[in-house]
């Protein structure tokens, strides 16, 4: 089997036959810049020497000659049976010996678009919990029980000879029996009339809020957006030049008067109707109906956010606020990321019909099509039950990860922080009974949790605008596993003293 030939030959080497130095000494000095520069790093492997006077159509004896002078230079090192190397332990490394990649002097200009990113809240990246630290963080969920044996086997059979279609891809809204499964899975599950046409897939939740927001928005136009609320939808707003304005969210969901009086004149509404994030609220019905009315009056538009719809432990399936729109003014949205694992990043938009066309036009310019490696396997998961059957085990999982972590809160935090049930979800939010612990305010509380191993996000990360935030603390539970959720929960009341 031949020798791989490494990074080393990936490198530009330009060479003049026809100049006053040898060639050796020219390929010597290129390799030494490279080294130098950071092109080639300690511990890159070069091609084989004949490998390389191939490439360079240039005898081999010049290349040995290069590298026996690097060699004993020490920019280079052999060893036997497997290649030359850059060195470990470079020489030489001057200041003038190194040629600067560039510099722009002052700071660079950032783009109005551009700040809105950088100075978007960011709440923290979750990470999974450990036998030592329990990770309540919200969002996360439990991939231990996935089943991945059976997603290579559908992997293997899809690209061990796949079809040409699959290889060439190119429709931008997605692999068509991908977008065929969602429409049907939506008609079931969610009540939702859609056609496969109008579904687009994307990476995800963002992605479909900045595709929203390039098609339908204008620089300065307004949009809702519910607060408290998912950080990441305002950012994606905003880096589109939309101007935010932040809507309460009471028991009832997000208040549609309040956004009357804030901005009747606003182009869309961002709103996860289902089960709010962070609160948990369920929109009413009345509530619904009066932001259906908004948006057919003001010819707005309604993004609906639901995130995480299938997670449902008690009662009925809530109908979508799609599946009462009879005016085309809802763009739905989902993700399979939370259904499978997070790393997919793999979501849906559903278009109004008269958008549809639009949609896929402004896809195909943005971002050509979706990677097209996991579709064929997702829509696989779909026809043949894999999913279904999937998330009926995780809705038990986490249904009894939430009576664990309800048991051991009643048990250990004193009534000082409560948390309350919920009939759907994968976190819960816990309010700041204690008056010592609402005075130090849920980051500071949060601080302490994290000084003791364990993680929880103050809700007030979530609430971005204005002096009074809303307090609490968010346990997310549903991937710790059982046996840690009540140590978990004991470790937080040992920090804060509680009881």
């Amino acid at each position: 089997m031949p020798r791989l030939a490494g990074i080393g030959s990936l490198l530009h080497i330009t060479l003049d036959p026809l100049g006053p130095e040898p060639l050796f000494r020219q390929l010597y000095g290129e390799l030494r810049q490279a080294i130098l520069g950071g092109r080639l790093r300690p511990g890159d492997r070069l091609p084989a020497s004949r490998a390389l006077a191939d490439e360079l159509n240039i005898s081999r004896n010049t290349v040995l000659g290069a590298f026996e002078q690097l060699l004993s230079e020490g920019y280079l090192v052999m060893r036997g049976g497997s290649g030359t190397y850059v060195a470990g332990d470079l020489p030489d490394l001057t200041p003038e010996a190194i040629k600067p990649h560039g510099s722009i002097g002052a700071a660079p200009r950032i783009a109005r678009r551009g700040t809105s990113l950088l100075n978007a809240p960011r709440t923290r990246i979750p990470v999974p919990s450990s036998v030592h630290t329990p990770c309540f963080t919200p969002g996360w969920v439990d991939s231990s029980d996935f089943p991945f044996a059976l997603w290579s086997r559908l992997l293997a059979k899809t690209w061990r000879h796949p079809p040409r279609a699959i290889i060439d891809g190119g429709d931008p809204g997605g692999y068509p029996p991908l977008r065929e499964a969602i429409a049907d899975y939506l008609r079931q599950a969610r009540g939702i009339d859609c056609a496969p046409e109008d579904v687009l897939i994307v990476s995800g939740i963002r992605q479909a809020v900045d595709l929203t927001c390039r098609l339908l928005l204008d620089p300065g136009d307004k949009v809702w957006v519910e607060r408290p609320g998912f950080p990441g939808i305002g950012a994606a707003i905003g880096a589109a030049g939309g101007s935010l304005v932040h809507v309460a969210v009471d028991e009832e969901g997000l208040d549609v008067a309040a956004g009357l009086r804030q901005a009747p004149d606003a182009r869309i509404a961002c709103v996860a109707p289902s089960h709010q994030y962070p609160l948990g609220v369920v929109m009413s019905l009345q509530r619904r109906l009066a932001l259906l009315a908004w948006a057919r009056e003001a010819r707005a538009w309604v993004l609906e956010d639901d995130y995480d719809s299938e997670f449902r432990y008690t009662g009925r399936p809530l109908a979508a606020l799609r599946s009462l729109d009879e005016d085309g003014r809802v763009i739905y949205v989902g993700t399979l990321s939370k259904l499978l694992f997070p790393s997919l990043r793999v979501g849906y938009l559903v278009a109004p019909r008269a958008l549809s066309a639009a949609f896929r036009s402004a896809r195909a310019v943005v971002d050509d099509q979706p990677a097209m490696a996991t579709q064929p396997v997702l829509a696989e998961f779909f026809k043949s039950g894999h999913l279904a059957a999937h998330v009926r085990r995780m809705r038990k999982r986490y249904a009894r990860r939430q009576q664990l972590l309800l048991r051991a809160a009643a048990q250990h935090l004193g009534g000082q922080i409560v948390l309350r049930p919920d009939a759907a979800g994968l976190h819960l939010v816990g309010q700041l009974a204690d008056p010592s612990l609402r005075d130090q305010g849920d980051a500071k509380i949060a601080e302490k949790i994290a000084a003791a191993g364990v993680t929880v996000s103050p809700l007030s990360a979530y609430d971005v605008v204005g002096k009074h935030k809303r307090q609490g603390l968010m346990f997310g539970y549903a991937a710790v596993p059982d046996a840690r959720i009540a140590p978990g929960i004991k470790a937080i009341a040992a920090a804060l003293r509680l009881r």
